[in-house]
């Protein structure tokens, strides 16, 4: 327990400004200390740096990445490196310089090139996620001010957020690196960019195309002389160290940071079950420690020794430091010495992400023992071994299966840590390889990961040592010892394969029902790593037979051991590649006013803030006097009586207010079937059953784990559609549209044919679910604070609390790309918490909460029966879609019906049946999505086509092109449809890409390549913007125009990153003819633009400009006697003119009617979001050129394990047969499972 003594002090400096701080939390992070940062003496803000944003709270999105800058006691230089604040331990930053976005450049000081460039470069959209990307470029340019693509890359390869499609963010940081091919056409010479006048440029005609968002000549360049300096007072620390032991404590633990290597000893045997803690391991491991003990001070676990053995490496050197040694290292010594090293470099570089590597020790990596480490199994099959250093003295263990089993007799004793690692030079004829099969190739753990090492006698093809340890097939790595040595002496042939996988799948045995899955998939890589890696020394072997002239008889086998043509793409990686692409867009007239903006590439209104971190979202918002904090209780059961609800406890702690159940809620708690908290009964895991509020946001999160429920389980529990298809259990009735005679049709094709396609999506935006409730107790009026997509929804919800919605106010911050029916619950709950309290009422969801409270995108059973010509020509068509709901009815009607509409996509098909359900399950409500169901349904559809376009033996191209519309026609939803644009985009899209050239290619790559194989594939979509309803076709906009000509606008659509501010002042811009510099928009509220229409259906930008020029219209019409009058008067005469004579400067502007002339027009937005289908079509065509059954299918989401599965060869059908009734029962299939 910690004691009552005083704390050390904590010494750091943020931005240039020192932190000296005692009342430090041990549990505590960087991220919690520079956003909440509040000091109870003087009772004021101290940092409040909220451009650091809180996303995900794993270190896993990148939004909190800021730069620490040490002095490196072994190399005596400065390191700059990123990290993730979330994840950084505030107490471990004794002696570091934090930098986050704000010390970077402010739009109110100085904006430095980094934070320029990505706004100019259109770089940001809703601005979330800007301030990381700018800090891990910002730590890119301080190392190297002129980096490479590669180093480009890999800086931002931890920032996950790729909305702005990533192109103008990689623009914006190539404008700092050096020089480079950039252009695919570059190397025939020329680029698609410098066509003539008269060539036939693939981009069109240039006099009417443009494809420079910004000029790169116009950008300040970059000066690192004019960046902050180290700390010249952190300099002198670090020269002269302090020795003594420095000690915080907190309200549970405390943190122990020694100053010596002899006190460290020490304090393990005091604190022998405290943890060493070196970067983000405390998190990870999700176990409370009343003592920490770091040793970050202590430089002996940092030292590097070269011997002529091996390579002796620190432990607490971190993963990035590590990458650093080997790759020196290998450039030191002889490539038969690196073979370990070159393995081990390879893992690095995919082993999470760069932030990550930074904060992560070598040491914390090994000991952690994780099931899916990526360094331990090739540590273990290269014989390397761990230095362990104790009060009583030093000792060796090897890295082996015993140690990676966490047997106690090959363990570190509690009192031991781990000094450093040794890892042995190899050998000649000795070869280690690396292996790595995860879901994505960077920041993703591995399903199976494989270390492999052989010593074959010298000169020959007989194995004298063979070392093969997996990760991510058991509760540890595990070793194939009993295989490997069964194997010793065989020769590296074919024969030695076979028997090998046969041993292997014998002794790494994987139950059907082993915990995470994928049994079959993992069985699958554990031999085709093996056969990699016998390919691999197959050629290494023939290069040694050229280098050191071997007698070829002395490798050679009774079966042939070259490696076949065909086989060499096997040896090859997928590697990570730079993105390439082109925007265009189309020139302005050349006759439009200059100050005119409209079709001008404006940058985006938010853009310096974005990149600044002082775009102000709702979590960023300065705390209020008074103010509560809330957490959520959630169900812990899919289906289940609630017996009782024990809140006694939790109303115990200290500084918990008070606990809301159902029985608290003045009004109807939500409608019919969709509560805002259960009463009785829950339907979901996730389903919110009442909330704590309490001073802190920490005492409100303790209490809701003192909360006792007592639950009785009912039946039944169900999760998939098939499961709700067979209770019969349905959200609302069927829908169904027909046209022609279905029936009729099939009896006169010549093929019928009939499947079935599922696909699901879950979301993962970047700003969690928050709200900030504010009451006004005299009128009693609530200021709710909220980011989302429907403020007026929002406003009817809080409606429940018998609250009416002219005493509801709502403003609406930039939101992270939130979706937005499930803001509602939250909000709701808040606002009655805050009428109940009357206090401010703050909720900030973490990820795992948000995760697990809202839905995703409805996952789709679709079950298709085409009837079709041998020609492609298809003559019916029957589609049945099933969407898997939820547990209450949400949108689900909505996207059901929006589906069947649009499950025709671009074809005319004379005759049509179309089916939709809506699932009722056992699982959080699913929800509106970007696309509002079309791409799930387009998805069946397009898979249709696909299948057709095998059975008639024809590319996939030529079939949609076949069915395609041709000429003016009705859709099957009675409206007429001209094809005409529909024609010209799939022609230009097939010229401009050379889509038949490249067919070609990739038919020739794939015959020439056996485990390698390409796809291609394009796509047409025809998508009709707006909403079922014709009500919400309607908006309103107010503007107001200030004596000094000034100008405020605000509408009723909301900025989610789309830029719709920046687009409402283009248009009133170009009505008032003033430019957008005398203009100002407000945020959005219902108390100046009321009754919003949500901000979807890719139609807000339309209804709210013409809102807006309606506005401007009618102010200018009030204008024009004056302006006639005084013609040569300047704007602010006329303004000034009309105060005076009394005239009206401010006017609300209304439109209610929207014609689908835009649906060819969306290139993002709700449409957008189906382009990426034509890459599941391309990976389904390069999975149809190999061998396999006629019937294959490919599932979305496409996935390694579905893909990989999907190529059946000789290592699918390795599998025990006795395993295939176990295969699936232990989990719910991933499309549909919502895995918590």
């Amino acid at each position: 327990m910690p004691c009552a003594s005083r704390s050390d002090e904590l010494v750091f400096f943020v931005n240039g400004r020192k932190v000296m701080e005692r009342n430090v939390d041990p549990e505590g992070t960087l991220l919690t200390f520079l956003r909440k940062n509040w000091t109870l003496l003087s009772k004021s803000w101290l940092l409040r740096l909220t451009g650091t944003k809180y996303a995900c709270g794993r270190g896993g999105c990148g939004a909190c990445t800021v730069m620490v800058s040490k002095h490196d006691p072994v190399s005596r230089k400065i390191r700059h490196f990123s990290v993730t604040a979330c994840l950084m331990p505030i107490c471990s930053l004794h002696g570091a310089a934090v930098t986050t976005v704000e010390g970077v450049g402010s739009i109110k000081t100085r904006l430095p090139p980094v934070q320029e460039r990505i706004a100019k470069s259109h770089g940001t959209q809703c601005g979330f996620c800007t301030p990381g990307m700018v800090m891990s470029m910002y730590t890119l340019l301080r190392n190297h001010p002129q980096p490479s693509e590669e180093q480009l890359m890999e800086a931002l390869g931890s920032n996950l957020c790729r909305c702005t499609g990533y192109r103008p963010i990689l623009e914006s940081g190539r404008t700092f690196c050096m020089e480079s091919n950039s252009c695919q056409q570059k190397g025939t010479g020329k680029c698609c960019l410098d066509w003539g006048e008269n060539d036939s440029s693939p981009l069109g005609k240039k006099s009417e195309i443009c494809t420079k968002l910004f000029a790169k000549e116009e950008f300040q360049s970059l000066d690192p002389t004019q960046e902050l300096i180290f700390p010249p007072e952190l300099l002198r620390m670090a020269e002269n160290p302090e020795k003594r032991t420095l000690t915080f404590y907190g309200e549970r633990g405390t943190w122990i940071s020694p100053g010596t290597l002899k006190d460290l000893l020490e304090l393990k045997v005091k604190h022998p079950k405290a943890p060493l803690v070196l970067g983000p391991a405390m998190k990870s491991q999700g176990h409370f420690h009343p003592v920490l003990l770091s040793p970050a001070r202590i430089s002996e676990l940092s030292m590097v020794t070269k011997t002529s053995d091996g390579l002796t490496i620190g432990a607490g050197c971190s993963l990035a430091q590590m990458q650093d040694i080997l790759a020196e290292r290998i450039a030191e010594l002889p490539e038969e010495k690196t073979q370990t090293y070159r393995a081990l470099l390879k893992h690095l570089r995919s082993l999470a992400g760069q932030q990550i590597r930074n904060m992560a020790s070598l040491g914390g990596h090994v000991i952690s023992q994780h099931c899916c480490s990526d360094l331990n199994p090739v540590l273990a099959v290269s014989n390397a071994t761990l230095n362990l250093i104790s009060a009583e003295g030093t000792r060796q263990i090897p890295l082996n299966e015993h140690f990676l089993a966490g047997l106690a007799s090959a363990d570190l004793k509690p009192e031991e840590i781990l000094e450093s690692v040794h890892i042995p030079h190899s050998q000649k004829w000795e070869f280690v390889s690396a292996f790595r099969q995860a879901q994505c190739q960077q920041n993703a753990l591995p399903h199976v990961n494989a270390g492999m090492r052989v010593l074959l006698k010298e000169g020959t093809d007989s194995i004298e040592d063979l070392s093969i340890a997996y990760g991510g097939v058991g509760a540890a790595t595990i070793s194939a010892h009993r295989s490997c040595q069964l194997l010793l002496g065989r020769r590296w042939n074919e024969l030695m394969l076979d028997e090998a996988c046969r041993l292997l799948l014998d002794e790494v045995s994987l139950p059907g029902s082993a915990p995470g899955g994928r049994v079959e998939f993992k069985r699958t890589l554990v031999v085709s790593f093996l056969f990699k890696f016998y390919l691999e020394v197959l050629q290494e072997l023939k290069k040694l037979v050229k280098l050191f002239s071997v007698p070829v008889g002395a490798l050679d086998s009774r079966h042939h051991s070259e490696v076949s043509d065909q086989f060499l793409s096997a040896l090859e990686d997928f590697l990570v590649t730079i993105p390439q692409g082109v925007q265009t867009y189309q020139n302005v007239d050349p006759h439009q006013p200059l100050q005119d903006p409209v079709g001008r590439p404006i940058m985006h209104l938010s853009a310096l803030k974005h990149a600044t971190g002082e775009a102000m979202f709702c979590d960023d918002i300065p705390m209020v006097d008074k103010e509560l904090f809330m957490a959520l209780v959630t169900s812990s059961r899919a289906h289940a009586k609630i017996i009782s609800i024990d809140v006694s406890k939790a109303l115990e702690l200290p500084e918990v207010v008070d606990v809301i159940t159902a029985e608290d809620i003045p009004g109807t708690n939500g409608a019919e079937g969709d509560k805002l908290l259960a009463i009785d009964e829950v339907n979901c895991v996730g389903q919110i059953i009442c909330a704590v509020v309490a001073e802190t946001d920490v005492q409100a999160k303790r209490a809701t784990e003192k909360i006792e429920i007592t639950y009785e389980d009912l039946e039944p529990v169900i999760f998939t559609i098939k499961d709700a298809i067979k209770h019969n259990s349905f959200l609302c009735p069927e829908k169904k549209l027909e046209q022609g005679n279905v029936e009729e049709a099939f009896e006169k094709v010549d093929q019928i044919l009939e499947e079935v396609h599922v696909g699901g999506q879950k979301h993962f935006y970047m700003e969690t679910q928050r709200v900030l409730v504010i009451p006004k107790t005299e009128d009693k009026e609530l200021d709710i604070y909220v980011s989302t997509q429907d403020p007026a929804h929002v406003q009817v919800s809080v409606f429940y609390f018998k609250h009416p919605h002219q005493q509801d106010h709502l403003s609406c911050k930039t939101s992270g790309w939130r979706f937005w029916r499930e803001g509602r619950k939250t909000s709701c709950i808040r606002g009655d918490c805050s009428c109940g309290t009357g206090h401010p009422i703050r909720l900030v969801l973490d990820r795992e909460d948000d995760m697990l409270i809202t839905g995703g995108r409805h996952p789709v059973f679709g079950k298709y029966k085409v009837g079709f010509m041998n020609n492609g020509r298809i003559k019916a068509l029957d589609i049945e879609c099933y969407i898997n709901g939820g547990c209450t009815l949400d949108d689900s009607e909505l996207v059901t019906e929006f589906l069947i509409l649009k499950l025709e996509n671009a074809y005319k098909i004379r005759n049509l049946r179309f089916q939709g359900r809506a699932c009722m399950t056992n699982l959080p409500s699913n929800t509106a999505f970007r696309g509002f169901g079309f791409p799930q349904g387009a998805l069946v559809t397009e898979s249709c086509i696909t299948a057709v376009a095998a059975k008639c033996g024809l590319p996939p191209e030529k079939i949609r092109e076949k069915n395609m519309y041709k000429t003016v026609d009705k859709t099957i939803y009675k409206q007429a449809f001209n094809p005409e644009t529909l024609i010209r985009c799939w022609n230009e899209c097939l010229d401009k890409s050379s889509f038949y050239s490249r067919r070609m290619h990739v038919e020739e790559f794939n015959k020439k390549n056996y485990w390698k194989k390409k796809g291609i594939a394009i796509i047409p979509m025809k998508f009709s913007v707006g909403f079922a309803a014709t009500s919400y076709h309607q908006a309103a906009a107010l503007v107001h125009i200030y004596t000094d000509g000034s100008v405020l606008v605000t509408h009723g659509g909301n900025e989610l990153g789309q830029g719709i501010h920046t687009k409402m002042l283009q248009v009133a811009s170009r009505e008032l003819k003033i430019p957008m510099s005398c203009m100002h928009i407000s945020e959005t509220s219902t108390a100046t633009v009321p009754n919003t229409i949500a901000t979807a259906a890719s139609i807000s930008a339309d209804v709210n400009g013409r809102a807006v020029q309606n506005a401007c219209q009618i102010l200018l019409k009030r204008l024009e006697p004056i302006i006639k009058k005084h013609p040569e008067g300047t704007w602010e005469d006329w303004i000034e003119a009309a105060f005076e004579q009394r005239i009206s400067l401010s006017a609300t502007g209304y439109f209610r009617n929207f014609l689908n002339q835009c649906a060819f027009l969306q290139g993002l937005g709700e449409s957008g979001m189906f382009l990426g289908s034509s890459v599941f079509f391309a990976i389904a065509d390069a999975v149809a050129t190999v061998d396999i059954a006629e019937d294959f299918m490919v599932q979305s989401p496409a996935t390694p394990e579905r893909v990989r599965m999907a190529c059946a060869d000789r290592f699918t059908e390795m599998r025990p047969r006795e395993l295939s009734m176990w295969i699936h029962t232990w989990q719910i299939p991933p499309a549909e499972g919502y895995s918590r």
